[in-house]
């Protein structure tokens, strides 16, 4: 008898409508750390959508909540981020930002029933191992971005010995190793394949290497930080070597590490969502709160997007319908208009080649 009168009392509650709650979502990747300015860029997308979706109404009649979970790009931290947003309830993750932070995030999420969505892991093992239907990306891939860059290293710089260095982590080798098997299927031959250890300040051996082999091109499979003191101690040493790399130089940072060592470094980034008209309501909200539209912030907007439109098609945050809305749905977002293959990945145009001139990053004008 008492559980049929708390069951009536939850009822009506329901049909009032006062049980409705806030929907728990979370951003989640380097909030601290040497690669914070990322978490910085996913943060300030998140809160911008968060704040946008409830302000025009919420996600069926419910307002967003987001949590912030701070990975700092390692994978134990990771997991327990992951563990942490299981337990406070949460039902979708915008992150994370590392490819070794989210593959094993992933697995926690697809256990839980938690859909995630990474704006920046490219790491391929990411979408082709991915442990539940639930996991996508809305960025591209490291065999798309090495493809490229493995062609353009070839078909530019054929006089010039390359050298390609990794920091031996999911991302950064496996960037790497990408560009070098595109390269070498066009025709490259390696000068030069090493490992490197990040989080180090002094990389002039590995530099004085590069000047004795006289490397004119070194690919860098890794971050923004340890690429931009190479960078800084090339011209240090009096080299004259173009730094090339992948889409983890997209941070203003870069440029406070190298300084005019900076100057002519070129990457690889998909097409800069910030000269989207869609996008330009946003990235004005953005820049007027002083915050940052760079980088992968449009890419976490349009995370938390294609989620929320997903969740409006199944009427419901529960994880089966929503992932079957994601898998059939084509979603309008500052990215553009984007759908997902059968494992998850985006289908969005690949990457573009960009360049540092005077402290800022543009298209590479050919």
């Amino acid at each position: 008898m008492k559980k049929a009168l708390m069951a009536g009392a939850a009822l009506s509650l329901m049909m009032t409508g006062s049980a409705w709650a806030d929907i728990t979502i979370a951003v989640a990747g380097p909030m601290t750390g040497q690669y914070a300015s990322f978490g910085e860029q996913m943060k300030a997308g998140a809160e911008q959508a968060v704040a946008d979706i409830n302000e025009a109404g919420g996600v069926n009649g419910e307002m967003l909540k987001l949590e912030v979970g701070d990975d700092a790009c390692d994978p134990k931290q990771a997991v327990a981020v992951a563990n942490q947003f299981a337990g406070s309830g949460v039902v979708f993750v915008a992150g994370h930002f590392c490819s070794g932070s989210s593959i094993p995030a992933s697995s926690v999420y697809a256990e839980e029933g938690i859909i995630e969505i990474s704006p920046a892991s490219t790491n391929p093992a990411f979408t082709d191992e991915r442990p539940g239907p639930g996991v996508y990306r809305v960025c591209g891939r490291d065999d798309q971005q090495g493809d490229v860059a493995g062609k353009f290293l070839v078909e530019n710089f054929a006089d010039k010995k390359v050298a390609f260095v990794h920091d031996k982590t999911a991302y950064g080798k496996g960037l790497a190793d990408a560009t070098k098997a595109a390269y070498e299927a066009a025709g490259g031959k390696p000068a030069l394949y090493e490992a490197y250890t990040a989080g180090e300040k002094d990389y002039s051996a590995l530099v004085s290497k590069l000047k004795q082999e006289g490397i004119g091109v070194l690919y860098v499979g890794g971050y923004h930080t340890e690429a931009g003191l190479m960078a800084r101690q090339m011209r240090e040493q009096g080299m004259d070597t173009i730094l090339v790399s992948g889409d983890a130089l997209v941070t203003d940072e870069y440029w406070a590490i190298t300084g005019e060592a900076g100057e002519g470094t070129l990457m690889t980034f998909s097409p800069d969502p910030r000269k989207n008209e869609i996008a330009k309501p946003v990235v004005d909200k953005l820049l007027a709160a002083g915050k940052t539209a760079e980088g992968y912030a449009l890419y976490t907007y349009a995370a938390i997007q294609a989620w929320a439109d997903a969740v409006k098609t199944a009427g419901s945050t529960d994880y089966d319908p929503v992932v079957k809305a994601l898998d059939d749905g084509t979603f309008s977002t500052v990215l553009g208009d984007l759908s997902f293959d059968d494992k998850g990945d985006v289908t969005l145009p690949g990457y573009v080649f960009y360049e540092w001139k005077d402290g800022k990053y543009d298209y590479l004008e050919q």
